[in-house]
């Protein structure tokens, strides 16, 4: 993120520091309104039309070009990333939410334009995504395939996936201090501390690789999950392995990967457990239950059993 107009970095900032987004959320705001920018230069004629899109340097970006901006802008810009960039609705969903958010920060907070534009801006409608998971045949058949040298590692950290539903983020930062009894302290987004409980699988999975965990030339002692080179774990290598595992179980490495492994892990709490949607949303860290929701939409057998429960569900009339 070099060469940043002022303003983007302070909008980046605030949203870090104040609002306590995450660093991913951070960068996706910084990505669309890069690209926001690089648009208002082609569309106000500030960059020879035949530069590179994406070597279009926007550090000159200050506050008289961003007083330009009207409703009418915003709009031709949600068109050019449908049309120019292949954008879903999803896509164009949250650069939408990036806009809104950044002249909000501008008028409300540093108060340096009159009016915001985004006010009245319009979303896209999204349908509502149902997240893809493994079958339970499908999971056990991943734990299953992990063998090779680092097998009581690997297998640590797919049963915690597939049982605790931890983002990949909160997997690789997990600390062995953190870890008292059956209880593991994660931290998630937006530096949120919370409680996992740990089953009798994840329990045993931790101890026998712990029993094989190095104990020498540790560089980051207090990591749970080591590299060969005794670091902590990195994403791309938890990524990397979770994909591995998932083609010698013979599934779609395209279809699937860490993160739907914890929708995985969500969505059989809930079919399997009778675990309600509050419970869940605290067990999976989502600071609305909206988002948790998604999993309701997954069982329409259990939904039928439901209704058929219902105590007047025989009750006919003679």
């Amino acid at each position: 993120m070099d060469n940043l107009p002022i303003v983007l970095e302070d909008f980046l900032n605030y949203t870090e520091t104040i609002k306590g987004k995450s660093e991913n959320t951070v960068k996706e705001y910084f990505f669309d309104l890069r690209t926001f920018f690089r648009f208002l230069k082609i569309r106000y004629k500030l960059v020879d039309k035949n530069t590179p899109f994406d070597e279009i340097d926007i550090s000159d970006v200050d506050e008289q070009l961003i007083k330009r901006v009207n409703l009418q802008d915003l709009y031709a810009f949600i068109s050019f990333v449908d049309k120019e960039r292949n954008n879903k609705n999803y896509a164009k969903a949250r650069k939408v939410a990036s806009i809104r958010s950044f002249f909000k920060f501008l008028h409300s907070k540093l108060r340096i334009i009159d009016y915001n534009p985004a006010l009245d801006l319009e979303s896209p409608k999204t349908r509502t995504r149902h997240p893809v998971y493994l079958s339970l045949e499908e999971a056990e058949n991943l734990l299953d395939s992990i063998d090779g040298p680092f097998k009581e590692r690997d297998y640590a950290i797919i049963t915690l996936f597939l049982n605790c539903g931890l983002r990949l983020s909160e997997l690789v930062s997990i600390d062995v201090d953190k870890i008292k009894g059956d209880t593991l302290t994660v931290v998630g987004k937006g530096d949120k501390e919370r409680t996992i409980y740990l089953n009798e699988a994840c329990l045993h999975a931790i101890n026998e690789y712990l029993r094989v965990r190095p104990t020498e030339g540790i560089k980051t002692p207090n990591a749970l999950f080591l590299s060969n080179r005794k670091t902590r774990i990195s994403n791309k290598t938890v990524q990397y392995l979770v994909k591995k595992y998932l083609k010698n179980a013979g599934l779609d490495t395209e279809m699937y990967s860490t993160h739907k492994l914890r929708h995985t892990a969500a969505t059989l709490m809930y079919k399997y457990g009778n675990v309600d949607i509050r419970a869940l949303q605290q067990i999976l860290g989502h600071e609305n239950v909206s988002t948790t929701q998604i999993y309701t939409h997954l069982d329409d057998d259990r939904l039928r059993k439901a209704v058929k429960s219902n105590p007047l569900s025989n009750k006919n009339r003679s």
